[in-house]
């Protein structure tokens, strides 16, 4: 276990998004055929449409919530902003993707402005199919929160991508 959570701890999301837990379950992020492994930089202009999430080793019983997240708004060095909500989708059964899913907060691009961010997805193990409270604000979200107002527990997976702003050089 120590060893899927060692990219969690040092890119600082367990600690800033969310606490240690146990990853009982695979999930897969994929932008444009390109799986994501933790600390992979992206390019922003490569992610604006949103990603293939798959979940593996749940069943046809099992239903999962996904947040994706961004907790270095405005920027790394003072994240006032932090967290800022990109996407949340309910109700995904296990062996599927997120398209299966009821989208509660439709996918915001990643459009950081000020040094390096981290985009986290977290996927948590609903206890049976479920409404959440949805967000007020996209702004000040709070992974942490969010899973205890939604009974939703620890997360069962995470991973995440590092952006920057791009220059108009960059995006040739």
């Amino acid at each position: 276990m120590a060893r899927i959570l060692e990219p969690l701890i040092v890119g600082r999301v367990i600690g800033d998004v969310l606490d240690p837990f146990p990853p009982t379950i695979k999930m897969t992020v994929t932008y444009h055929n390109k799986q994501i492994c933790n600390g992979y930089e992206l390019y922003p202009s490569s992610v604006t449409v949103k990603p293939r999430v798959e979940v593996q080793g749940g069943d046809l019983r099992s239903f999962f919530t996904l947040v994706m997240t961004d907790p270095d708004v405005p920027g790394p060095s003072d994240p006032y902003l932090r967290e800022h909500l990109h996407w949340i989708v309910t109700d995904i059964p296990g062996t599927t993707d997120a398209t299966f899913g009821r989208e509660v907060m439709s996918y915001e691009i990643p459009k950081p402005n000020i040094g390096i961010h981290r985009f986290v997805f977290v996927l948590f193990k609903q206890k049976r199919r479920q409404t959440v409270n949805t967000p007020t604000s996209r702004d000040h979200f709070n992974t942490r929160s969010f899973a205890a107002e939604n009974d939703l527990g620890l997360p069962v997976a995470a991973v995440f991508f590092n952006a920057q702003r791009e220059t108009a050089a960059r995006r040739r």
